[in-house]
């Protein structure tokens, strides 16, 4: 329970309670940002408002300096032609900070009950939503400036709400038992997706929704399938 509630907190500040126009500040400024070390703040108080216990704030300090420490030297690192890289170094070593304060700090054993597994569900949810989205952004980035991206005629930001919900849909099912829903979720997207790439007649179009999807996809699936071996 203590581990998901750790990562709980780590997507929460890191993926929703900091906007956009903050993280540009921060890579204009580096060190100099405010917004780096209310970051680090946000974190301490997110671990503390989660366990709702005082008596974590030393493990709750360390991470909160720790992810001060390594925002700091990947916006130092860091070009714009390597964001996506530095951004995946940098989840990947928080992760890693984290599971060495659960392991020292916490019992680092498994979780036996009820409410351990709630939390667990939750993180891979949130998980799903917003992190995995700028995930794929971060990802798809490198191929977005190669295909026509013109919105018009869509509802704006409808395409990031539609991949929140299918890895949703395909994380429940997976958790139920169901896996055939996912293979049903991957055939619907194609036929609805059908008629618009037959229109287009683009093939850099064409291979861009297809990877989407598919990564899409395997990140709910890998969430579902950890989550699933986690709770069993």
């Amino acid at each position: 329970m203590e581990l998901a509630k750790l990562i709980i907190a780590h997507l929460a500040g890191d993926f929703f309670l900091q906007s956009k126009k903050q993280v540009e500040q921060k890579q204009n400024l580096k060190w100099r940002s405010p917004f780096l070390y209310l970051h680090a703040v946000a974190h301490f108080l997110l671990i503390l408002l989660i366990f709702f216990d005082l008596s974590v704030w030393f493990p709750a300090l360390i991470i909160a300096i720790s992810h001060l420490i390594i925002d700091g030297m990947k916006l130092t690192l860091q070009k714009k032609e390597s964001e996506p890289f530095w951004f995946g170094v940098d989840q990947l070593v928080h992760l890693f900070v984290i599971g060495l304060v659960y392991i020292y700090f916490f019992d680092g054993g498994p979780i036996p009950d009820t409410a351990g597994e709630l939390w667990i569900v939750l993180a891979g949810a949130l998980f799903l939503t917003k992190p995995a989205s700028i995930i794929m952004q971060k990802v798809m980035g490198q191929w977005s400036s190669d295909i026509d991206t013109d919105q018009n005629g869509s509802l704006k930001g409808a395409g990031e709400y539609i991949g929140i919900l299918e890895r949703l849909f395909a994380y429940i099912a997976i958790l139920a038992g169901v896996m055939q829903v996912v293979g049903f979720l991957i055939a619907a997207k194609s036929v609805f997706r059908f008629g618009d790439l037959t229109r287009a007649k683009d093939r850099k179009l064409t291979e861009y929704i297809l990877i989407g999807t598919l990564l899409s996809f395997l990140i709910a699936i890998l969430t579902g399938l950890i989550a699933f071996q986690v709770v069993r």
